[in-house]
């Protein structure tokens, strides 16, 4: 089973085609057909069907594709490790983070890595924090940062970065200061399930006596500058990390409103597999992220 056909047959399955896999890798579609025949014949079974225009793993193909991946995971990492042994930093940095962290902090902190380290080539995948927990688990990507702490043996977890959340009013809310009580008759735009912004609210709220089932909900949105323009445009209130509303506060697009004995704050979290191996680029800029001349404040 020689890794070359491995590499070639891991392109298929993820292009779910020969032509595509055949152009991401400089090769002609004979010439990758041809290498998987050679795999099929090695392993004396098929490994891939052809559904209408799509190429599809067999029973078998899946069993194998999960081992090849890591197969050539594990070249590339030992390449990257030499190359850094001989003092070169190369190679993807895949990071995943959730809406306000992948958003508002992580692209700053890969510009500089970058400056630093101009050969990385930064890939950064942006969903809820539960998505992001499920792309380091599968190995998807190597660095997470998330909004909640995930509880997982297969997972570490670090603190990276305080946060708050404030409710955002429209510009033309009359108050500057309510109530816990007031909550209840105020119009709220919530997050989505999985969010790790509205479970940190959701946890505050009952911390705070606050009954969530009691509160007026007017509709639930699934991206922060989203709920922003829905905040602007009068639909109603809703609990936004600061540093996402700080620019619009200060245009006076929107407004912030305290609650009396009610103070959301909140960590942002760094997560990597226990188990899965990163590679030294992934290993330099988890260290980057956590502290070395960076200030910890995400103000």
């Amino acid at each position: 089973m020689e890794l070359r056909y491995l590499e070639i047959f891991c392109k298929v399955v993820e292009h779910g085609s020969f032509s595509k896999a055949a152009e991401s890798l400089y090769l002609t579609q004979p010439t990758v057909s041809i290498h998987i025949k050679a795999l099929e014949e090695d392993l004396s079974t098929k490994l891939l069907d052809r559904l209408g225009r799509k190429v599809v793993p067999t029973s078998a193909g899946e069993i194998l594709y999960g081992y090849a991946r890591e197969i050539v995971k594990l070249k590339d990492d030992a390449r990257l490790a030499l190359d850094q042994f001989g003092g070169r930093m190369k190679g993807t940095l895949s990071v995943g983070a959730s809406t306000i962290p992948g958003e508002y902090i992580v692209p700053a902190y890969l510009s500089r890595f970058k400056v630093l380290y101009p050969e990385v080539y930064p890939s950064l995948k942006i969903a809820d924090t539960r998505e992001i927990y499920r792309s380091v688990l599968d190995g998807e990507v190597a660095i997470g940062i998330v909004g909640s702490a995930v509880k997982d043996k297969n997972i570490v977890t670090e603190k990276f970065l305080d946060d708050e959340l404030v409710l955002a009013a429209p510009i033309d809310f009359k108050k500057d200061l309510i109530t816990k009580k007031d909550l209840s008759g105020l119009p709220l735009i919530q997050r989505e399930q999985g969010s790790g912004s509205r479970a940190s609210l959701e946890e505050s709220l009952k911390k705070s006596g606050i009954r969530t089932d009691g509160l007026n909900v007017a509709g639930e949105i699934g991206s922060t500058q989203a709920m922003i323009q829905a905040v602007t445009s009068g639909m109603g209130l809703s609990f936004i990390s600061r540093l996402a509303v700080k620019d619009s506060a200060r245009l006076g697009l929107l407004r912030e409103v305290k609650v009396s004995g009610l103070r959301i704050k909140r960590h942002f979290y760094i997560i990597t597999h226990r188990v899965r191996f990163n590679s030294p680029v992934s290993k330099t800029f988890a260290e980057f992220l956590t502290g070395k001349g960076v200030k910890k404040t995400a103000d």
